[in-house]
């Protein structure tokens, strides 16, 4: 029995009666050929079972078509919806994506950066740790033009595309949601204090306090890690003091779920003792008991043009233009736990 016979592009076009050049550039996804001639191509080379043979391309090309992505961690719907967008393009323009997490360590960041080098992967799309400050690493990998793509947590300091939410309005306008609800004291529990997405959200917070003329003494701001204990510890010191805030805006979705939890095993009824507004995007907060008001961030979309921007760093579309940060708008959800209805 003679051996199998690999399809290949001559194959698809023979078949389609169309130039090898074509049916390469319409596989790539290449722009310059009609739409309805490179789904002709990718119908007929699924027809055939054509496979890519990476190893070739990768030595023409001097690419490896993969993407790495660094994440504080997968298991949250931020960075599992970021991700998510991310593979879509990725893959509708020929690529794959290697997944790293540094669960919100820098010692794990810089040896995944270090990993991802060693693998030659033709670029790198990053939201830091939350010990992230220093960022030769980073740096490292622009040095040895591995194109860079940062997003949610991103550093001023490097110069590449960024994609990012608007953190100072969502903070602002869910603040003033709570002093809108009769709240003068309110606290905000955050993450460490030299990212840059705390800086944002701080600046809109305290924004918001200084429009309603709410004293200076009456602003806290509590930073913790993404440590349980240290996280329970931290809520309940501030709730066990004797002038306690009546409302809580949660920088992210794990401080706003631990504050439910944590006020609920301390006896504290939400929102009628305790407040409660996070930057969230779990599909469950609707049934939580409370359910969560929350500020929701595009997290799709971010994916989707961090991948759109990185891959047109690697084929240099648009070569020599400057690097941009990309802004998107967040929705606020008002759900029960903000929202106190007073009996007259």
């Amino acid at each position: 029995m003679g051996e199998q016979h690999l399809v290949t592009i001559k194959d698809i076009s023979r078949r389609l009666k169309i130039s090898v050049s074509t049916v390469s550039r319409a596989l790539r996804g290449g722009t310059e050929i009609k739409k309805e001639t490179r789904e002709l191509v990718r119908q007929v080379a699924a027809e055939l079972n054509y496979q890519p043979n990476s190893i070739a391309l990768s030595l023409k090309e001097k690419r490896t078509k993969v993407i790495g992505v660094i994440v504080p961690e997968i298991a949250n719907n931020f960075c599992s919806s970021t991700i998510a967008g991310i593979e879509e393009i990725a893959y509708s323009r020929g690529y794959y994506v290697t997944i790293f997490q540094s669960h919100e360590r820098y010692g794990r960041e810089v040896t995944n950066t270090q990993l991802l080098t060693a693998r030659r992967v033709d670029g790198v799309i990053i939201s830091v740790s939350n010990e992230t400050n220093r960022y030769d690493h980073l740096l490292n990998l622009i040095q040895k033009d591995i194109p860079l793509v940062m997003f949610d947590r991103v550093c001023s300091e490097i110069n590449t595309h960024k994609v990012v939410v608007n953190d100072y309005a969502a903070a602002f306008n869910a603040t003033e949601h709570l002093i809108k609800q009769g709240h003068t004291d309110i606290a905000h529990i955050t993450i460490a204090d030299f990212l840059s997405i705390t800086q944002n959200r701080k600046k809109g917070y305290e924004d918001a306090l200084k429009k309603y003329k709410i004293p200076a003494g009456k602003r806290r701001t509590v930073h913790c890690s993404f440590d349980a204990k240290e996280m329970d510890r931290a809520i309940r010191a501030i709730f066990n003091s004797p002038n306690r805030p009546t409302a809580i805006l949660a920088s992210v979705e794990r401080i706003a779920i631990a504050c439910l939890t944590v006020l609920k095993e301390m006896n504290l009824s939400i929102p009628e003792d305790v407040a409660i507004i996070g930057f969230s995007d779990n599909p469950l907060n609707n049934i939580l008991k409370p359910s969560l008001s929350c500020i929701r961030q595009p997290t799709y979309e971010i994916g989707k043009k961090s991948a759109e921007l990185l891959i047109d760093l690697i084929e240099q579309k648009g070569a020599g233009k400057k690097f941009h940060t990309v802004q998107l708008d967040t929705v606020m959800d008002i759900m029960e736990s903000s929202v106190f209805e007073r009996k007259n």
